[in-house]
């Protein structure tokens, strides 16, 4: 048990990142507005990627390098493709993290600040803790995060199961696979659950710089174990959050807003409702934690991503911890950009999904071929029936992507 929580940083910076938009948000819009219609959706989803996810983990243990490493072996064009991915994705990503993140800020001390203004702060605050925490901060902050969320949400959701709610006929609706604005809200849910591919690049990133402080290198089966933990963790999370939406708003009649600080007054009001007003700071301040924990592990992971990419195509680059802080600035200048010219809160977290929906089978196929090449020895290859569960994985999401494609074209 000692070595296990010796062990505990990557599994969880995954679920620190995972456990945000997707969960806050998407998966209690699913609930509020469709019921448990969609929670199959979310289950297939989790399921689908798990594979992908864990290639991270198999990767460094077996190369001590990182999945950039593995993309450059495969030639300077498959890593250019990533570095443009990651640049066009990295803005309006967190853009959206940044924004639901002030709106908690702002429903947990009320003050005269707007949105921006807030999102502004929380930029700052986050520059700060990462060039100078650095890594090994964000490994010790996570775990207190995210035990405080796991808790509050299943007391929330079992107290949730004997709520009483007044119903109103006009308000229940289902899933149509035929509406238009139903479907772009399934491509959204589905893009950021439980989270954008690129989180395989950054858990390698992360589990190289963990590995560089362990005495003792992990086994797989120890690093394997340790991801899953975070991996399903999450998903039980995600179902939770789609649960609350559900049980709480769900034939009710009141939508939830796009607005970032009315969503989380409304978010915080789904556990005190069932928990009572006593729990009201309490809660609100674990879910402002966890958006600043995911708006910060996110940040640390894009600028750690470029840096990294950089210096495979150009060896002689800036030296890594100035490249580092420079593409952070970067980072915060160009999603203040994208916040200042977006409409909504809603807008910006669906562009983002969106985005990461169709970068996914571009990614999942570079990371499959990473782990499955020769070169990797074949104790540190995903088992037979993870290659097959992988093959498959990629068919669905190409097709899925390309029906998306042909569908925004042609409809």
């Amino acid at each position: 048990m000692k070595r296990f929580f010796q062990l505990l940083g990557p599994g969880l910076l995954y679920a620190g990142a995972a456990i945000g938009v997707s969960h806050l948000v998407q998966s209690t819009r699913a609930g509020a507005e469709f019921g448990f219609d969609l929670m199959w959706v979310l289950l297939a989803a989790n399921l689908l990627k798990f594979p992908f996810f864990e290639i991270g983990s198999r990767y460094v243990l077996a190369t001590n390098q990182n999945l950039i490493h593995a993309y450059k072996k495969e030639g300077s064009w498959v890593l250019w493709l990533f570095l443009a991915l990651t640049i066009i994705t990295m803005f309006p990503i967190v853009a959206a993290l940044v924004i639901v993140t002030a709106g908690m800020s702002n429903s947990l001390i009320p003050s005269s600040l707007n949105a921006f203004q807030t999102s502004i702060i929380i930029m700052v605050v986050t520059m700060l803790v990462l060039i100078i925490g650095r890594y090994k901060l964000l490994d010790q902050m996570i775990k207190v995060v995210i035990l405080v969320l796991t808790i509050s949400t299943i007391i929330a959701v079992v107290a949730a199961f004997g709520a009483e709610r007044e119903m109103v006929e006009t308000a229940l609706q289902s899933f149509d696979w035929m509406d238009k604005t139903h479907i772009i809200f399934l491509i959204a849910f589905i893009g950021w659950m439980p989270a954008p591919i690129d989180i395989v690049v950054w858990g390698s990133l992360w589990s190289q710089s963990k590995n560089e402080q362990l005495k003792q290198k992990p086994t797989i089966r120890e690093a394997l174990i340790e991801f899953r933990v975070g991996y399903f963790g999450t998903m039980g999370i995600a179902a939770a959050f789609l649960a609350l939406g559900a049980l709480i708003m769900y034939g009710t009649g009141e939508a939830l807003s796009p607005n970032g600080a009315v969503f989380a007054d409304q978010l915080i009001k789904l556990y005190t409702n069932n928990i009572g007003e006593w729990a009201y700071p309490f809660i609100a301040l674990a879910a402002f934690t966890t958006m600043l924990s995911t708006t910060i592990t996110v940040s640390d992971a894009y600028p750690r991503t470029v840096r990294e990419a950089i210096r495979q195509l150009f060896p002689h680059s800036p030296e890594r911890r100035l490249s580092y802080i420079l593409w952070m600035i970067i980072l915060m200048a160009g999603s203040l950009i994208v916040l200042s010219q977006a409409k909504s809160m809603r807008v910006l977290v669906d562009l983002a999904n969106t985005l990461s929906f169709i970068t996914a089978p571009i990614l999942a196929y570079l990371n499959y071929r990473a782990i499955t090449n020769n070169s990797i020895p074949k104790e540190f290859q995903p088992a037979p029936y993870l290659k097959i569960w992988s093959v498959f994985g990629i068919i669905l999401l190409t097709i899925f992507t390309l029906f998306y494609i042909g569908w925004r074209i042609f409809a």
